[in-house]
């Protein structure tokens, strides 16, 4: 098991693990991106990420990006981290994890933030075996241009 900052090469496999999220949070469909344009994007250093390999395959990944809150200053914020099914539940979740908050800190953040739907029980459970707040304070807003 080995994980690393991933590279350019690494989007195809990469874009595979955002197809199989998108099934798994019930959106099959709504995976728009493609693989040119996350290129670009990482290119353009609109996000950076990590990937989880197991024997040289990829399995998993955590893709991030900076923002910036108006309370707390510079925030690393974790679009997704997602594992194979057949790869979880053994601690890989956790160190993937583990290196971001590692990231984080490194690069001199005040907080690390994350979204995690209401239904994923698992995932709230994780979250909050690591002392994260999950907050059911806020809705999402989203003005979609497609």
């Amino acid at each position: 098991m080995k994980i690393s900052k991933g590279e350019p090469n690494h989007l195809p496999q990469v874009l595979s693990l955002i197809i199989e999220l998108a099934v798994f949070e019930k959106e099959p469909n709504a995976v728009t991106n493609n693989e040119e344009q996350l290129k670009l994007d990482y290119e353009e250093g609109l996000f950076d990420f990590f990937i989880l390999e197991v024997e040289e395959r990829v399995v998993g990944f955590a893709l991030y990006y900076m923002r910036y809150s108006t309370w707390k200053g510079r925030s690393f914020y974790l679009e997704d981290l997602y594992i194979k099914p057949s790869f979880r539940n053994l601690g890989y979740g956790k160190l993937l994890f583990e290196r971001c908050v590692d990231e984080a800190r490194e690069l001199s953040c005040s907080q690390m933030n994350w979204q995690v739907l209401d239904w994923n029980k698992g995932a709230i459970r994780f979250y909050e075996k690591r002392n994260a707040s999950i907050s059911t304070e806020w809705y999402n807003g989203t003005i979609s241009f497609e």
